[in-house]
C-alpha cells in the first residue's frame, strides 16, 4: 500500500534476501531510513528485536518527531516501552483504509485506492 503511494518501504520479511546476516541488514536499514514506523501488535510488543530497533531510534536525534507508532492490533504497548504513550498513535484497529489515510496525511499525501 505505501509503495503504491510512492513511499519507499523496508520490511525484513521481504527485503532480506537469503544468505545475509539479518541483524546487519536491519541495522543498515535503520541507518538509511528517515522515519521509523513501529507496527504495534501483541506479537511485536513481545519481540526483543522490535525493542532493540525502537531503542536505537529513540537514541538517534535524527528521529526526533519521526517515530510513528502504528496500532495494528490492540495490545499492551507500554510493555515494549514506557515512552510510547508520549507519541501520537496512528490507529489501524478500526479500518485499514482509515489507518492508511491518517498515516499518509502525516506525510502530506492523499490516500489512493
Amino acid at each position: 500500500m505505501m509503495r503504491r503511494h510512492g513511499l519507499p518501504v523496508w520490511f525484513s520479511n521481504t527485503d532480506i534476501v537469503g544468505a545475509r546476516q539479518w541483524h546487519d541488514e536491519i541495522g543498515a536499514a535503520l541507518r538509511r531510513c528517515d522515519w521509523f514506523v513501529l507496527v504495534l501488535s501483541p506479537r511485536s510488543v513481545e519481540s526483543i528485536w522490535v525493542k532493540r530497533e525502537l531503542l536505537f531510534t529513540l537514541q538517534q536525534q535524527r528521529f526526533d518527531n519521526r517515530i510513528v507508532p502504528l496500532l495494528y492490533q490492540s495490545c499492551q504497548y507500554e510493555e515494549l516501552s514506557w515512552t510510547l504513550s508520549a507519541f501520537q498513535m496512528i490507529d489501524f484497529t478500526d479500518t485499514f483504509e482509515a489507518g492508511c489515510q491518517a498515516l499518509l496525511r502525516l506525510w502530506g499525501l492523499g490516500f489512493q485506492r
